[in-house]
């Protein structure tokens, strides 16, 4: 068995979102110093390296070959070797291929090192003016439209700031999803092609979100931020609360009454006696 006092090191290294300046030079020594760099595309990846004269070798590692690939790293580190791991964009393994990669190499003992950088999470959060002492990160929502909505749900109270990646092809959808569930009034902000030529942002309603990207074809890479629910929402009444959710979305009942039961602190055969009044008049 090889000494795994003599093991290598694998290095996770965030690149650029975007504007290739946005990267440390401790990043470009490590890329420079290591044996071999694994890369979620090495096509793109070569752009980066031409850029900064970086001439080590590249071998791809992405979500269809990361397992077999897995192993063949992990064998490379076991001989001694140092393997740095990136993506196209950003931190490796946060949405993105490299978390298997990164839990094997820790459950076999081998050291793994982040090299800290760019992340269009952070990013998107530190400019969209919306709450930032709370938040969570979801990653993408489901590509199915049902799915999407269960996951939406559960944001109707969340009280944090949500952060959510998207395919530009799937935004539409999305936000027609986010004003079915949430309301057209949920106030949220959109980062897209961030540190890039055509940088925007777009903050406002649910409903305007809509508006304004259906305007032209999206492009680029897509930041979702739903800000939390209004406070006022709570100064409404149960009857309130039951009629608006029942006008502005399409839950069914039984979840609309579980949400007010929870926004106002009563049980839920409360609300669900208030529904019946409701549907008596």
């Amino acid at each position: 068995m090889i000494d795994p006092s003599v093991w290598g090191t694998l290095f996770i290294v965030a690149t650029p979102i975007g504007n290739l300046e946005d990267i440390t030079l401790r990043a470009i020594r490590i890329l420079k110093e290591v044996d071999l760099v694994a890369a979620e595309d090495t096509r793109h990846s070569r752009k980066l390296f031409n850029h900064y004269a970086i001439d080590t070798p590249l071998t791809s590692c992405f979500e269809h070959n990361e397992a077999q690939k897995g192993e063949y790293l992990m064998g490379l580190l076991m001989q001694g070797q140092s393997v740095a791991l990136i993506s196209d964009a950003g931190t490796p393994a946060i949405s993105d291929p490299g978390a298997l990669l990164v839990q094997r190499c820790r459950d076999a003992g081998i050291r793994v090192s982040p090299v800290p950088g760019p992340s269009a999470c952070i990013a998107a959060l530190s400019m969209a003016g919306l709450p930032t002492q709370q938040f969570c990160f979801d990653g993408f929502l489901p590509p199915k439209s049902g799915s999407r909505r269960r996951i939406l749900e559960q944001y109707l109270q969340q009280t944090r700031t949500v952060v959510l990646y998207e395919a530009p092809h799937r935004l539409l959808n999305t936000l027609r999803d986010i004003i079915a569930v949430l309301g057209e009034s949920r106030h949220l902000a959109i980062a897209r092609e961030l540190t890039k030529l055509h940088e925007e942002l777009f903050r406002g309603s649910a409903v305007a979100a809509l508006d304004h990207f259906s305007q032209n074809r999206v492009r680029g890479e897509i930041v979702l931020l739903l800000a939390p629910p209004q406070q006022e929402v709570l100064e409404e009444t149960v009857e309130q609360s039951l009629l608006r959710l029942q006008e502005e979305t399409d839950l069914p009942q039984k979840v609309i009454i579980k949400q007010v039961a929870k926004m106002h602190g009563i049980s839920g055969s409360e609300v669900y006696k208030e529904s019946l009044r409701l549907k008596g008049k």
